[in-house]
């Protein structure tokens, strides 16, 4: 009998906050803490803690009064379109470093193509907190 009660309190749903777009915020806009507010209702696959998002980055527009999931936002970016970066390729203990143009604009961590400057061969790179890209096979 008391395994009975405690599967049943765990089927309880619990009371959760939602983080919704205070305003609309276009996309690459800096979030910042006035950006967001709470709302008393539990929208599965949202952002919950806005300490989350705050200085995050918009990936798409946020629109004022909707939930913000987590895919929406992402780290402000390092790399800009069109940019020459440095890229970085490590294989068994040799180091090789080139020129590349990146192809798109990119957060840390996050994989974007670069198109190597010297062979005109493009590659799928992980853009570092530093902005080089680092390829790997």
């Amino acid at each position: 009998m008391k395994y009975l009660f405690f599967l049943c309190a765990l089927s309880t749903p619990v009371s959760a906050d939602t983080v919704v777009a205070a305003r609309t915020l276009p996309a690459q806009t800096l979030i910042m803490a006035e950006d967001v507010i709470l709302r008393d209702q539990n929208i599965p696959g949202s952002v919950q803690d806005p300490a989350e998002i705050i200085g995050m980055e918009a990936k798409v527009a946020l629109y004022a009064g909707r939930p913000i999931r987590p895919r929406d936002v992402g780290y402000p970016a390092v790399v800009e379109r069109n940019q020459i970066i440095t890229l970085h390729y490590e294989s068994s203990g040799l180091m090789i470093s080139t020129e590349g143009r990146a192809l798109g604009r990119a957060g840390p961590g996050e994989l974007i193509r670069v198109m190597n400057i010297s062979s005109r061969s493009t590659v799928t790179a992980l853009i570092g907190a530093d902005g080089a890209g680092y390829v790997s096979r």
